[in-house]
């Protein structure tokens, strides 16, 4: 029976192994689980860590903080690399609201843990402990506690005590944000179904060109004469439907069909014209029935040839007889403007003859197994170069100690360079939602398991005392007063709607599990958008702005 003390109770690499597996499984299969509707998932590893480190089994501590450190590093990449495609985009137009909205809960936060640190005994250690428990992001735990002891590197109790802090506070960051979307709809919100406006997401609308102004010129030269984006995909004149060319004369009278961000709507209407009192609409142009000579098609991008290539340099439109009207990119649509670079992976909607969108699909590839082949080597790349970028010491006025970006925050800034510009210089970054999903999933899985072994030594000692329920109530703090604040302001002053609020302040505080409950409350996917548009940019700065914490004050 030696073999089996030596496998599962001797520290080794194999035991530690076997540990991870053992938290990881469990975790899993217990997440699964729901009390009154709610689920923590994958975090469930976590807290099952802490049961089995609660016993203090030895383990091999190097092994153990190579599997936590390389987890995080494989979580923070995937995140960035999916995100970095429209990380950019989503910064613009409306985009600005929501990700200020979602700085200001960020930044509130962040006052009142300074807040708690200079009027409470609690070193930075625990106070940006709770706060990553508060927020639910054990991304920004990480990042603290690879600082931390960058800083002092035998400083590991205090780590320990980081991701205390973080797993006594972490429930109630959970259920706290459920709690304040509860209290919104109640107190401020009641119809809570608002529609959006603002939305950026590119829709097709019918015009008539009635602008003198405009009459007999190139479709080309008047799209110059505004600043909005917008393509037009059909022309009907005299009972016919045409596809337009840039070389195309608009006539009086034409019938147009385009596609543009809906708050373009008055510039697009003021740019073709209408007539006064003239309903033009009651024509009763069935656009199914004379478009039915034309096909529309989803065509994927897999020849790598493409990859980083503008899209009006292919010069489609007048080469083939065909339109581009819109192009999806990791799940968002964006506008087929001719200054956008194609990715690998694109999925572009061709309307045209049959017979010319299939030279389109013959020409763009649209082999979807070849995607199915993993672009490791973008991978390793963008992580070795994210993890050097993580270790580059910047130098900033009045701070003893040069600030690093270290091991979650350089891996999630190249992985966002990656994704957004990558393909700029021909290298193809794109991966399936699947196998992103896998990375992502391993990496935050082994990440959590590690950390729940270390945290639970003390974790229940802890709890159960004084010091502890001070905890739980400062992460209480932290979790419902910047929530509830921008929240409120977000609703009364910028007249946010409740759908597009909701998903901003789920993405601020990185609660996957509070977007689930309102996406219950709310048809549609506006939760889901506001989240997709706010997370990026909240995740990055919460990474960041932990280290500084750290940095200052340590």
């Amino acid at each position: 029976m030696d073999w089996i003390r030596d496998t599962f109770l001797s520290p080794s690499v194999i035991q530690t192994v076997i540990l991870i597996s053992v938290v990881s499984a469990i975790g899993l299969f217990l997440g699964r689980r729901k009390v009154f509707g709610i689920s923590l998932g994958i975090t469930f590893v976590f807290f099952t860590g802490i049961v089995l480190g609660h016993f203090k089994i030895a383990y091999n501590a190097d092994m153990l903080s190579y599997a936590q450190s390389f987890g995080l590093i494989l979580f923070v990449y995937s995140l960035g690399l999916q995100v970095g495609p429209g990380f950019f985009s989503a910064l613009k137009k409306g985009g600005i609201t929501l990700n200020l909205l979602g700085i200001s809960v960020i930044f509130l936060g962040i006052l009142l843990s300074l807040a708690f640190y200079w009027f409470t005994d609690f070193p930075i250690s625990n106070i940006v402990g709770m706060f990553c428990g508060a927020v639910t992001n054990t991304p920004a735990l990480g990042a603290a506690q690879q600082t931390l002891v960058d800083i002092d590197p035998v400083n590991i109790r205090e780590a320990a005590d980081m991701a205390l802090a973080c797993a006594v506070t972490y429930p109630l960051g959970v259920v706290g944000v459920i709690m304040a979307i509860a209290i919104m709809k109640l107190l401020w919100l009641k119809d809570g179904t608002s529609s959006s406006s603002g939305n950026e997401k590119p829709f097709i609308t019918e015009y008539k060109v009635c602008n003198p102004a405009i009459f007999q010129k190139n479709i080309e030269s008047v799209m110059k004469l505004t600043d909005k984006k917008g393509i037009i995909t059909r022309v009907w004149r005299d009972g016919q439907v045409l596809i337009p060319n840039s070389d195309l004369q608009l006539l009086d009278g034409d019938h147009l069909l385009v596609m543009h961000a809906k708050n373009d709507k008055d510039s697009f209407l003021t740019l073709f014209g209408h007539q006064e009192n003239a309903d033009w609409n009651n024509e009763n142009i069935d656009w199914n029935k004379i478009d039915c000579q034309f096909i529309s098609r989803r065509v994927i991008i897999t020849r790598n040839r493409y990859n980083g290539v503008l899209l009006g340099t292919l010069h489609l439109r007048n080469n083939y007889g065909i339109n581009i009207t819109r192009i999806n990119r990791a799940g968002i649509d964006l506008l087929a403007s001719p200054k956008l670079r194609l990715q690998m992976g694109d999925k572009m909607t061709v309307v045209g003859p049959a017979q010319r969108v299939e030279e389109v699909v013959n020409l763009m590839g649209n082999e979807e197994k070849r995607l199915d082949n993993p672009n490791l080597l973008s991978i390793f790349v963008g992580v070795l170069l994210g993890v050097i970028l993580g270790t580059i010491p910047i130098a900033i006025p009045g701070m003893s100690t040069p600030i690093k970006f270290g091991l979650a925050g350089g891996p999630i800034i190249m992985g966002i360079l990656m994704g957004a510009f990558g393909s700029r210089f021909h290298i193809t970054t794109y991966t399936t939602n699947s196998a992103n999903l896998m990375l992502r999933q391993f990496g935050i899985v082994t990440y959590l398991a590690a950390l729940g072994i270390q945290a639970g030594e003390h974790f229940f000692e802890t709890v159960f005392r004084t010091e502890g329920l001070m905890w739980i109530a400062m992460g209480i703090i932290l979790t419902l007063v910047p929530v509830l604040i921008v929240g409120f302001i977000a609703a009364q002053f910028l007249k946010i709607p409740y759908s597009r609020n909701m998903g901003m302040l789920c993405a601020s505080m990185a609660n996957p599990m509070a977007l689930n409950y309102a996406n219950s409350l709310i048809e549609g996917d506006e939760p889901s958008v506001a989240y997709a548009t706010v997370y990026p940019l909240s995740m990055f700065l919460r990474v960041i702005s932990v280290q500084v914490l750290v940095m200052l004050f340590a």
